[in-house]
């Protein structure tokens, strides 16, 4: 059986999916190797969640965000070193 990430390491592997889908994975050193980098993938990814934050009632997004709140407030010893 297969063990849940946690949610900060799940965020961080599709940030940089996102990250390697725009460039490759990097380009070699020097001049005019590769390929232009596009910000393609996180524009797309920008539109989609915007069109789902607007979907939703201003009740859904305020409730939503006193959830994140208390949830940063509860968990505030744990980013400060």
């Amino acid at each position: 059986m297969k063990s849940a990430a946690s949610p900060s390491r799940t965020a961080e592997r599709r940030a940089w999916a996102t990250v390697n889908k725009e460039s490759g994975g990097g380009n070699k050193s020097g001049s005019g190797r590769g390929k232009k980098d596009t910000h393609e993938s996180s524009e797309k990814g920008g539109r989609i969640g915007g069109a789902a934050s607007a979907a939703r009632s201003k009740e859904d997004r305020s409730t939503s965000a006193k959830k994140a709140a208390a949830t940063r407030k509860r968990n505030e010893h744990h980013t400060h070193h």
